[in-house]
This record gives C-alpha cells, sequence and structure tokens, in this order.
C-alpha cells in the first residue's frame, strides 16, 4: 500500500499569520492533533500540533526555568520563548517538515514517523499538501490487508476518489471527518459520527460506488458531551 491508499484528505490547512487560539479552536472542532501551515501559494511551509500548543503561559503550563537555562545559548532561550509566547503560526510552527510523497510506501512512511519520532506526515504533490498519513491510516491499512486473501495487491486510487466524493455528496458534515481505505474492492471506512443513522447513510453511499463489493464500516459514534 501506498501514502495515497490511506491518507486523510482534503486536508484543514491555515496560513501563516493564523492565530495561536483559532488555531486550537481548529484541532478541536475538527478532532485533529496537527495542522499543516501552507503560504499563499499554498506550498507547505511548516506544521502546528498539539506539542506546540500545550506549553502556553496563558494556561499556566509555560515552561518553568530552570538552573540549566542560566547556562544556555541566549540565541536558544529567544526561540524558546518565541515558540512558548508567539500569537501566530509563523511563530510556533515546527519546520522544516518532514514529508512524503503519494507514491511512499507505507513501510517507508512508518520508518520516518519512527525515526522523526512524530505521529503524523504531511502528504505532498509539487509542494503543495494534499493529504496526512498519520500512526492511525496506517493501522487502518493493516486492517484493510486482514480483511481480504492475497494481501499485497495493489489498491485502485480511482476508486477510492470516487468514494471519497460519493460521500461528500451525501451533504453530511461528518462525511469530511470519514476516511476510507481500498483494499481488493472492499472499502473500510473509518471516523466518527454523532449517529448511527449517519453512519448508516456513510455506509450505503459507499455502497453505491462502482468498484466497490463489499463495505465494512468502522464507523463509530461520539461521545454525547463531544456535540452537546
Amino acid at each position: 500500500m501506498r501514502a495515497s491508499d490511506v491518507m486523510t484528505s482534503p486536508v484543514v490547512v491555515v496560513g501563516p499569520d493564523a492565530r495561536i487560539e483559532d488555531i486550537a479552536a481548529i484541532l478541536l472542532r475538527h478532532s485533529i492533533s496537527a495542522v499543516p501551515v501552507v503560504d499563499s501559494s499554498d506550498r507547505l511551509i511548516g506544521i502546528v500540533s498539539e506539542g506546540d500548543l500545550y506549553r502556553r503561559p496563558e494556561a499556566g503550563t509555560g515552561p518553568r526555568r530552570s538552573w540549566l537555562q542560566a547556562f544556555a545559548e541566549q540565541e536558544e532561550q529567544a526561540r524558546l520563548f518565541i515558540k512558548t509566547h508567539g500569537h501566530t503560526a509563523r511563530e510556533v510552527m515546527t519546520t522544516p517538515v518532514v514529508s512524503v510523497a503519494e507514491s511512499a510506501d507505507l513501510g517507508e512512511v512508518a520508518e520516518l514517523l519512527e525515526r522523526h519520532r512524530i505521529k503524523r506526515v504531511p502528504v505532498v504533490r509539487d509542494g503543495k499538501v494534499v493529504g496526512v498519513v498519520s500512526r492511525a491510516n496506517i493501522l487502518q491499512g493493516l486492517v484493510a490487508k486482514r480483511y481480504v486473501p492475497g494481501a499485497g495487491k495493489p489498491t485502485e486510487g480511482a476508486t477510492r476518489e470516487r468514494l471519497l466524493e460519493a460521500l461528500r455528496a451525501t451533504d453530511l458534515a461528518a462525511a469530511a471527518h470519514i476516511n476510507a481505505v481500498i483494499h481488493d474492492s472492499v472499502a473500510h471506512l473509518w471516523g466518527l459520527v454523532q449517529s448511527q443513522v449517519e453512519a448508516d447513510a456513510l455506509r450505503v453511499a459507499a455502497e453505491g460506488v462502482p468498484g466497490i463489493r463489499r463495505v465494512e464500516s468502522h464507523i463509530g459514534l461520539m461521545p454525547r458531551s463531544s456535540f452537546l
């Protein structure tokens, strides 16, 4: 399997001048742990994750000064101050960003995640973000392979695109948060929705896509406290 077979797409992105409070709200609203930062040409320039935001003095979680900092280089202290006190994506984002191409093998992606100790990696085409592969996405690909014999056969990228389009065509807001993995013409749906009716509607939409012979729904229900 390749990155394009399991990546979450389309991707929520922000500009370099996005305020950190707005970024935090985006992460919570979309139930994601990081957001790519793109310039005016939509080219990837950085990424802001939960880890870039949780050490903030406003929340009482700012880093405490230790005796070691007294011996630290002034330049490094300045960088840390900007990271923990900055107000925009440009000031707190992690850069340069580790990224992969759509054709990257999942084994290669997993190796990158381990080597750089990161939880997700943007997928780029000509410098622009077209998807994100997370650890969960790799596990989804593993599950998809487990369901059918002859694992290792190439997946059908065009069928996956038709499937994602069919989900969006339902006009359900939940469709934007559903990921799909296809293996041997079996579609696996992943994500969270607010009701079983929504999950059933998305399954029905997937079943109507040409080239899909069976749909395995792994869609779960959000705790009511998350949307009350």
